[in-house]
């Protein structure tokens, strides 16, 4: 026998172990708010994962040293921002197999996901387009001849409520629902047993967000409980009108914070026992979800998806959109029934479990495994629903439509 062949072993076939590269594109804490917020909480918590290789790649990156003067230009600031975005986006996206696009709505729709859907076809990269924003409704009905088609060009749409599948449904684009995650970690729960009249508002000041509903709202809950406070965190256009409001209706003990860090959002909702939301337009407020965890009973309007987050009398107070004379009455009935506070609060955080990071891990794991597989790549934009599902659509009481 030939020494080679008496030394040659049988060949065994190699598997593949390298992870999934996956990229998000998201914005950075420069922009906070609800998008900013679930990519870092996505991004660490995928760190931590042994089959993901994560890069993070944001919207709003910062130029270079003395460059970074030029961002704080009102237009030259967009101008030289898009630029290193494009270019950044360039240079990163050919190195992973998935490219997980955060969106908003409108200008930012252009801006910031387009080009990197964009780019990533270039690349020929899978694309999941993860879509955030409450004003679907409005952005897909205005801007329908772009938007729709730009949609459409993602292999997989995630919305983070079911409220936002059914919408996107209307305009015959198929979404897969996947939650937001709350950190049941950070957020700590209190037990707040009496409860006390110390009330929280945590949106940006615009208008679609009705924070002068609240102020209304606490103006009639002073007249009867005089020591109440309130606690307005946020920033936005409307700063200015609300601060005017609320001295035009003589509220007393009432704190207008402005923008709150990531870091410090923890400390206002332990410090608070009330938490007040007042949506004109909305989908799945993180807001709303940390004031579950943190044991705050919530008193809402029934804007957009809110319905689909808070069940009235079991897990908050719901409230018809601008009645602000029945928020008041509602937080009243809280303070006034300290039992039927605390059954809210303990069925709201029952709620948390199903945004803990436990019940989505899987969900994120699947859809990319998906998209680097090639198995989803068929669906894109089909907006099919079995019958059951589209018989929900046109029967559920939640839906609003304008």
């Amino acid at each position: 026998m030939n020494s080679d062949q008496s030394l040659a072993q049988p060949k065994v076939a190699t598997v593949n172990l390298k992870p999934l590269r996956l990229l998000i594109v998201a914005p950075s804490f420069d922009i906070l708010g609800g998008q900013s917020v679930q990519a870092d909480r996505l991004l660490s918590r995928l760190r931590e994962d042994s089959s993901v290789e994560v890069g993070f790649l944001p919207i709003n990156p910062r130029l270079p040293g003395v460059l970074r003067k030029l961002q704080s230009i009102k237009y030259i600031r967009t101008i030289v921002t898009s630029l290193l975005y494009l270019a950044t986006l360039l240079a990163r996206v050919h190195k992973y197999d998935v490219i997980h696009v955060f969106s908003a709505s409108y200008f930012s729709f252009v801006l910031a996901p387009t080009p990197a859907m964009l780019i990533s076809l270039l690349y020929g990269k899978k694309i999941l387009l993860n879509y955030h924003s409450g004003e679907a409704e409005d952005h897909l009905t205005r801007w329908r001849r772009s938007a729709i088609p730009t949609i459409r060009l993602a292999h997989e749409v995630v919305v983070p409520s079911d409220y936002l599948v059914l919408l996107f449904h209307r305009f015959g684009l198929k979404a897969r629902p996947i939650f937001n995650i709350i950190d049941t970690g950070r957020f700590r729960f209190r037990k707040r047993n009496p409860l006390r009249p110390v009330f929280l508002s945590n949106r940006n000041l615009e208008a679609h967000y009705g924070v002068d509903r609240i102020l209304r709202a606490f103006a009639i809950i002073q007249e009867r409980v005089p020591d109440a406070s309130l606690v307005v965190a946020g920033y936005g256009s409307q700063r200015g009108p609300l601060e005017q409001l609320a001295r035009e209706l003589g509220l007393r003990n009432t704190e207008f914070t402005g923008q709150v860090g990531h870091e410090k959002v923890v400390e206002l909702y332990d410090a608070a026992d009330i938490y007040l939301n007042g949506s004109e337009i909305d989908n799945q407020p993180l807001s709303i979800l940390e004031a579950f965890a943190c044991g705050l009973p919530v008193v809402t309007t029934d804007a957009g998806g809110i319905p689909f987050v808070v069940t009235d009398e079991r897990t908050g107070f719901l409230v018809q959109r601008g009645d602000y004379q029945a928020m008041a009455d509602r937080a009243l009935r809280l303070l006034e029934n300290q039992q039927l506070a605390e059954k809210i609060i303990n069925q709201a955080r029952d709620e948390c479990r199903k945004y803990a990071w436990e019940a989505i891990r899987s969900q994120w794991l699947e859809v990319y495994e998906q998209l680097a597989s090639g198995e989803l790549a068929h669906h894109r934009g089909t907006g099919r629903l079995s019958a059951t599902t589209k018989c929900s659509i046109e029967h559920d009481p939640r839906i609003h439509t304008k």
